[in-house]
């Protein structure tokens, strides 16, 4: 009885489970929470010292027995038991408001389309373990189109290309199931390695992750700017080991990405290739929609639209389309559950 009463007020909550960031939602309130997907563990007492942007803080600044590290590799579990306390502190920290005797929520996991059943059990795993009631699991483009508001439910087609961390999804959805699909694991971390590798050849210059992601957020572009964008570029010169400094322009920066860039726009172009004409016809119609941090790299959209011969436009708040969408889900659970993933746990 009191289970069922208190059952409507626990925090449902949606997590975008990303391999550079997560975000959750919660049933009623919207996103609450958007951090890095980093923990930082003491080695020598396999303590974990910090989780989110606490933890980013130390990427790169740690003594050696200090790590702070990812625990999902390509959108994907690679390490189940830091995942399970990172997704652990996330809940805890939205239902810690809420009275102990208040059920424990129901979660609803984003994951990339095409894992296997038993990386599906790892994300459920965790969650249950992390203490959801009850787990559901999303594709992660069904849920990013939800989150942009295409009208996946209904018999058109409708095309999103979700550019994250460590993959890029590309679906074509109609009436609530995917038709034609991409899943490839380049993207926005692909990118900043080549930063990284650009750098090292051409400089001799040793620079970070962190740095090569800013300088991808500021200059980088998968088409020439109007106008000449420069930037200083500072890691440790190979040669003689000590600091140095470079300019870089979005010239440089365009060309060492351009590589992983075409990767992702010959995946549109396969996915559009394999979609059934009809389905075609709506997507010339309605256009590409762009989700996901690498939505924002410049020019994207005009590169892409230029190689599909198809209008592209990119989500509000591309950042947050998954998250929302999977509030959009657990609002609406009766009405959407035909777009979950069946548990991998009963089987």
């Amino acid at each position: 009885m009191l289970n069922r009463l208190f059952g409507s007020f626990s925090h449902d909550i949606g997590i975008d489970l990303g391999t550079a960031n997560t975000l959750v939602y919660v049933r009623g309130k919207g996103i609450v929470i958007n951090e890095p997907s980093v923990v930082a563990i003491n080695q020598k007492t396999k303590q974990v010292l910090a989780i989110g942007t606490d933890a980013q803080i130390m990427v790169g600044k740690t003594p050696n027995h200090i790590i702070a590290i990812r625990p999902l590799v390509d959108g994907v579990v690679s390490d189940f038991e830091v995942t399970e306390q990172m997704m652990r502190h996330f809940i805890d920290r939205v239902h810690r408001e809420r009275f102990s005797f208040m059920p424990r929520p129901r979660v609803l996991v984003g994951i990339p389309y095409g894992v296997t059943e038993v990386e599906r059990r790892a994300v459920e795993e965790a969650a249950i373990s992390a203490g959801a009631r009850q787990a559901f699991l999303i594709e992660e483009p069904v849920a990013a189109a939800i989150g942009a508001r295409l009208p996946i439910q209904e018999a058109t087609g409708s095309m999103i290309v979700d550019i994250g961390g460590g993959t890029t999804e590309v679906a074509v959805i109609s009436m609530g199931g995917i038709v034609a699909s991409r899943s490839i694991r380049v993207a926005g971390d692909e990118m900043n390695e080549d930063i990284i590798n650009f750098a090292r050849e051409s400089f001799n210059l040793l620079v970070g992750e962190r740095t090569a992601e800013k300088i991808k957020i500021e200059i980088g572009s998968a088409f020439p700017l109007k106008e000449r964008a420069e930037r200083p570029l500072r890691g440790r010169d190979l040669v003689t080991g000590l600091p140095r400094q470079i300019i870089v322009n979005d010239d440089q920066i365009r060309s060492a990405i351009s590589k992983s860039v075409m990767v992702i726009v010959d995946a549109v172009k396969s996915t559009i290739e394999e979609t059934p004409p009809e389905l075609v016809a709506d997507i010339m119609e309605r256009g590409i929609v762009l989700a996901g941090g690498g939505a924002l790299l410049q020019g994207l959209d005009t590169l892409i639209s230029q190689a599909t011969q198809t209008k592209v436009f990119i989500a509000d708040d591309p950042l947050s389309c998954v998250a929302r969408g999977t509030g959009v889900v657990l609002e609406d659970l009766e009405t959407l559950e035909s777009v979950l993933l069946g548990s991998a746990l009963k089987k």
